[in-house]
């Protein structure tokens, strides 16, 4: 890594800890700056604003989300435990509320789209090779599987992330999943697990 390189991680580092530990709201770049000991200048040479901050500050999070979601693709488990462990490791630690709480001010709303499409784009493959598995095994039964792990997140984002869900909400939901994949009824029961765990 080199030095600027170097440089602009320490200050996602440090404004990491201060969203987290003071909220995105109570931190302010001149709190930055002085945690970090550099001159204004060099905050900006880096950051147009700390709205760009909290962005590749949400970039760094879902890298790592990402990191721990592809270590479970080799892991010896059955492909449910897979795609339940996928979708719980991209969900931010609870420690990180206050910035993902940040996210989803109303100012924020195009950068929350932004991101969100991102971290869209960077599960769907690590969904689809489960998926690919589970047909192999004979688990599931369909065909264009990019475009069903697609529609599966898209679906699960908005409703789950964004409003409030019943019971019957969750029962339909996953009904639509068994047959967006070709699954036997019932044999995807665990995502009433996943659901509840993130509640």
């Amino acid at each position: 890594m080199k030095k600027g390189e170097r440089r602009k991680q320490e200050l996602l580092d440090i404004a990491y800890r201060m969203f987290i530990s003071k909220g995105y709201e109570n931190t302010s770049v001149d709190d930055i700056i002085e945690a970090a000991g550099i001159a204004k200048g060099t905050y900006y040479y880096y950051f147009e604003s700390k709205e760009q901050m909290l962005e590749e500050v949400i970039g760094m999070m879902i890298d790592k989300e990402i990191g721990e979601a592809s270590a479970i693709l080799s892991a010896p488990v059955p492909v449910p435990q897979k795609i339940v462990g996928i979708i719980a490791s991209i969900r931010p630690a609870p420690d990180e509320e206050p910035i993902e709480g940040a996210l989803m001010r109303p100012e924020n709303i195009i950068m929350h789209q932004k991101i969100k499409r991102r971290l869209v784009d960077k599960v769907v493959p690590l969904l689809v090779k489960v998926v690919e598995e589970g047909t192999e095994a004979g688990i599931f039964n369909c065909d264009n599987i990019p475009e069903r792990v697609r529609m599966l997140l898209v679906l699960s984002n908005d409703l789950f992330d964004e409003y409030g869900f019943s019971d019957r909400d969750v029962d339909v939901f996953i009904d639509i999943t068994e047959k967006l994949f070709g699954a036997e009824e019932h044999s995807m029961d665990f995502i009433r697990q996943l659901i509840n765990a993130g509640e």
